[in-house]
């Protein structure tokens, strides 16, 4: 997306209902199954022409195999395939299943167009729970714990597509009827499917139309016609043959930002730091089959930052589609999903998150951002509709998030962290890592802690200790919160209200107030002054909600709180990925120093096995649980979770690449 351009906001599927209660899309006036039976049509155009019977019983544990889909629709290809692969494949086996779709349909539309197929309803279910704060971008849903990923591609296809990193086994080409819909139907989106194939890529449609075949030929599949079903005389199918010679290839990662060589032998890793990043970096690896060990020099996770009783999904979004903005509305819905397994009221609450408009330039960038974005994810309240929403007095109105709320970090950290082939190593204090032959060692100092073929560094700025990580610009910053007990008349809160600061709605009758930032402090005792820093804040909040809590009243020395230090980067992206040799990176590409458009073709030297997942800043609800996503990618070569320029931005190299290109 062109940091420039305004994401435009993607409004729901528009449809109509027949008689048989079938959804018809008025945008394109077409059907979205056929009306003699969706679900034989599915099976015999996608699933049989494609082998997927023969291809799911033949994937040995720990493959996986990775379907590419134009047009989500109502899911039911995608819950035919879930269905076959659940019949078919082995235990330790995945599936990998990428839609692109424009008009998603809403959860309710959604819930009456799958309950026409009873005979999905045990996976219609699962999708169903997981569909929530499906917006703008890609959104992944994980389902059946982690052995059945969907990655939905919300936008145009000629958008969503060219950001897609991955290696799709087989295509469903589907959608509307190109005569419905031509614009779906083009050789630019063929070139796409061809530049994502995987080496023996099939490919099947339900149109036998010619140019659709000519043009699919052209872009490298070899189709050919076959029968038909139903009123569908014949059907198209054919296989990826390989990139056609006259045509420029498709431009290949820069060496830095390339996929590095997996780990082989062994799938066992040590993850250091149980916090946020730390339990997300678990949680992904054991769902691919990993004996993860994490290690924790506290006494339990989730100890420092992750620890605080109350967090908020606090969406700090741009108007201009910048990576930072994109990762956080893929990073709000993937937690919001992960939430949906804890309990509500205790361990979080979608109670919505105001964003008071509390000066005349942050209401000038919430108009921008209003404009921008759909309203279910976030619109306009004006005074009273947000005093109304809040149920306290407010001098403001603001911007409201509806799918929002506050999180209790660490009962998502133990979520996380509660898979079997997850194990917790409590008082480890990795002090350094050595590389021996194709293990990396944890020692504390003469004491050797662990060791495994791969490691992920999630200790926030602590990773800096270690020489391999050492010169990652992390830097720390001190936060406080205060914590207030509940009374009767704050019980009226109602929503998560910020400005500078903010307050959530009680959690087992106490309330949390912050946060503060000090840049300076390494000390971690809660001082007086940050506890009346907090009250001011929350007098810029609301008044009326100060009175409710009798907060002028407080003994400030006897107030209660934590702190601990947040961790953030120059660039307030989080850093995730794979970590190079650092000296041996600046010698490989000294080049770029003199030339940066010099792209020097050697191959990056990778520190091989070590990754890092860091940087998360007071954004770890959103961001580190999708990164946790990012790095299994990263590690097992899937397909990535987000668009490739994201995940750039967050590569660990581009610290030592703006380097190198600034010649400092």
């Amino acid at each position: 997306m062109n940091p420039e351009t305004l994401p435009n906001p993607v409004p729901h599927a528009q449809l109509d209902w027949d008689d048989q209660g079938r959804p018809r899309s008025r945008v394109f006036d077409d059907v979205y199954f056929s009306d003699q039976s969706g679900l034989d049509e599915t099976r015999y155009v996608f699933i049989e022409q494609n082998r997927l019977s023969e291809r799911f019983a033949e994937l040995p544990a720990g493959e996986r195999l990775v379907i590419g889909e134009t047009g989500f629709g109502t899911g039911l290809n995608f819950l035919c395939a879930w269905q076959l692969f659940e019949q078919q494949a082995v235990a330790g086996a995945r599936l990998h299943f990428i839609s692109v779709e424009k008009y998603p349909l809403s959860p309710a539309d959604m819930q009456r167009a799958l309950a026409l197929w009873p005979d999905l309803k045990p996976f219609a279910d699962q999708l169903l729970a997981q569909y929530v704060a499906i917006h703008q971008g890609f959104q992944r849903l994980v389902l059946d714990n982690g052995r059945v990923t969907l990655t939905l591609l919300i936008g145009d296809a000629l958008e969503q597509l060219p950001q897609l990193d991955a290696q799709i086994d087989v295509w469903f080409l589907d959608g509307f009827a190109p005569a419905k819909n031509p614009d779906m139907w083009t050789a630019e989106l063929f070139a796409e499917l061809a530049r994502l194939a995987a080496p023996g890529s099939t490919i099947s449609t339900f149109t036998s139309t010619g140019w659709v075949r000519r043009l699919l030929n052209a872009a490298g599949f070899k189709m050919r016609r076959t029968p038909g079903i139903g009123h569908k005389w014949e059907i198209l199918r054919g296989a990826f043959v390989g990139w056609p010679q006259e045509t420029p290839a498709p431009a290949t990662a820069k060496p830095w930002f390339a996929r590095p060589n997996q780990v082989t032998g062994e799938r066992r890793a040590l993850v250091i730091g149980a916090g946020l990043a730390g339990c997300a970096s678990a949680a992904s690896l054991a769902a691919r089959g990993w004996q993860v060990s994490l290690l924790e020099r506290h006494a339990d996770l989730a100890q420092e930052a992750s620890g605080n009783p109350q967090g908020v999904l606090y969406l700090k979004l741009s108007a201009h589609g910048t990576a930072l903005s994109q990762l956080i509305v893929s990073g709000f819905g993937h937690t919001r999903r992960l939430l949906e397994h804890l309990q509500r009221g205790v361990d979080w609450d979608d109670c919505g998150v105001l964003q008071l408009a509390f000066n005349a330039k942050e209401a000038e960038r919430q108009a921008q951002l209003a404009a921008a974005f759909p309203a279910d994810l976030l619109h306009l309240l004006d005074q009273p509709h947000a005093q109304a929403q809040a149920g306290i007095g407010l001098a403001h109105g603001g911007l409201f998030y509806p799918e929002g709320g506050w999180v209790h970090p660490p009962a998502l950290c133990q979520w996380q962290a509660s898979p079997p082939n997850v194990q917790l190593l409590a008082h480890r204090d990795v002090l350094e890592l050595r590389k021996v032959d194709d293990q990396w060692q944890a020692w504390d100092g003469e004491t050797l802690l662990a060791s495994a073929p791969a490691v992920v560094l999630a200790g926030a700025a602590e990773i800096k200790r270690f020489a391999q990580s050492a010169e990652l610009p992390l830097k720390r910053i001190r936060g406080q919160i205060t914590r207030l007990a509940q009374t009767a008349e704050s019980q009226r809160l109602a929503t998560v209200v910020c400005a500078e600061g903010y307050v959530a709605p009680a959690r087992l009758g106490e309330h949390t107030l912050g946060a503060s930032f000090d840049f300076k402090s390494d000390d971690l005792t809660p001082t007086t002054a940050e506890h009346l820093g907090n009250l001011e804040l929350l007098e810029e909040i609301s008044s009326d909600l100060v009175a409710r809590l009798h907060a002028r009243q407080l003994d400030p020395e006897q107030l209660q709180g934590r702190a601990a230090f947040r961790c953030t980067s120059p660039d307030y992206l989080p850093i995730v990925g794979p970590l190079a040799d650092s000296q041996a990176f600046a010698q490989a590409y000294a080049a770029l120093s003199k030339d940066a458009r010099q792209v020097p073709d050697i191959a990056c030297p990778w520190l091989d096995g070590l990754y890092v997942n860091s940087g998360h800043g007071s954004r770890g609800l959103i961001t580190a649980p999708l990164s946790g996503e990012l790095l299994a990618a990263w590690l097992d070569n899937e397909p990535l979770p987000l668009p490739r320029s994201v995940a750039e931005a967050c590569h660990p190299n581009r610290f030592a690449l703006r380097k190198l290109i600034r010649g400092s």
